[in-house]
Order: C-alpha cells, then sequence, then structure tokens
C-alpha cells in the first residue's frame, strides 16, 4: 500500500490500521464462506424442544457434521438413507458424520420420527 508522505504520522498509521483491519476482516470472512484450505470443515446441529436447528444445511464435500443434543430426554440420528445411524444420545452428547459425496441427505430422530432434518452437500 502506499501511503502519500504528506499524511501526518498519526494519519498514516491510522490509514495503516485502518486497511489492515479491512483486510484481516475480508479474510475473515472468506474463510466463513469458503472455508480455510483445510480439509476438516466442520457444521454443528443443536437438538432441543424436539426440532434440529437448523434443519437443513448446506455443507461442501468433506464436511463433518455433528449433532450435540442440547435436550433434556434421549434423541438420535437416523439417516434416512441407511448410511449411519447414532446411539440414542443423553443430554450433551454429540454425534459426527462426515458427508464426502455431493448430495441431499435427509436424517430424522429414531426415537421420535417427527423430527427431521437435511443435509445439503455441494
Amino acid at each position: 500500500m502506499i501511503i502519500p508522505d504528506r499524511l501526518s504520522r498519526m494519519g498514516r498509521r491510522a490509514l495503516l490500521s485502518m486497511s489492515l483491519k479491512a483486510m484481516l476482516s475480508g479474510s475473515a470472512i472468506w474463510i466463513a464462506c469458503h472455508g480455510s484450505g483445510r480439509s476438516s470443515a466442520a457444521a454443528r446441529i443443536t437438538i432441543d424442544n424436539f426440532a434440529f436447528s437448523p434443519a437443513m444445511v448446506t455443507v461442501a464435500p468433506g464436511t463433518e457434521v455433528t449433532w450435540r443434543n442440547d435436550d433434556d430426554i434421549p434423541h438420535s440420528i437416523v439417516l434416512t438413507d441407511g448410511s449411519d445411524r447414532s446411539k440414542a444420545l443423553d443430554t450433551n452428547d454429540t454425534f459426527s458424520h462426515r458427508f464426502d459425496k455431493p448430495g441431499q441427505y435427509a436424517y430424522i430422530c429414531g426415537l421420535h420420527p417427527h423430527m427431521h432434518g437435511d443435509i445439503v452437500v455441494r
């Protein structure tokens, strides 16, 4: 970055500080939207009050999705394509599954089938 000579020393510092903040902010936004380049992307879904939140998640291939039971009764995760299922999750228990292939994956609570959600991998 070129800083004009006529700026005061304090003005240069402020300009550099603002530029650095803008660059870092832009980097943080890019990482949040596009991933950090590492292969270990992750997404979280909470279970509370007989609902998954968020109920639909869109992730990149290779993302590990983790469900956490914040409800005070057990729940389980069952992928309706039969590829995976959890044990009964007590309060604060988690279950994770890595989604490697693009597609839409529906899931339900095996104990309360009216609870459902979707993972979209693209």
